[in-house]
């Protein structure tokens, strides 16, 4: 069974799924490139961020890619799923430090402008979660 530590961890991941999630929605679509893009970066840059693993055993980062892939299977609410995600950053603001803000920017950016670069709809969802961490 996981510790409380360990589920915090794994909501954590799952939250960060639903983001880039968000940001790949923003445009009410989610292109092959930004589902490679969101691969590549947990790959690259968010297994390595800390040693959390899920009840499989497995990095718990990779929740990021099963949540988004979840969502997209049943064509959620891009809205809803980003306010769920501030709902959980507001209430957990202590996972979140400066190199994680970082890197939740810089993934959120690099999903957005995967596809044709960036539209009116990613940019502002991009401006709302600046704001959101900078608050």
């Amino acid at each position: 069974m996981l510790d409380s530590k360990e589920k915090l961890g794994n909501e954590f991941y799952q939250n960060l799924g639903k983001l880039f999630y968000a940001v790949a929605m923003a445009d009410h679509s989610v292109h092959m490139k930004e589902l490679e893009k969101l691969n590549e970066v947990v790959r690259d840059h968010w297994l390595d961020v800390d040693d959390v693993e899920d009840e499989f055993g497995t990095d718990a980062a990779f929740q990021i890619a099963t949540v988004f892939d979840w969502l997209l299977e049943y064509e959620k609410d891009e809205e809803e799923i980003y306010e769920e995600f501030e709902e959980f950053y507001t209430d957990h603001k202590v996972l979140f430090s400066p190199k994680i803000k970082s890197l939740a920017m810089s993934t959120s950016r690099a999903i957005a402008s995967s596809f044709s670069g960036n539209n009116k709809a990613e940019l502002v969802l991009l401006g709302r979660l600046e704001l959101l961490f900078n608050d």
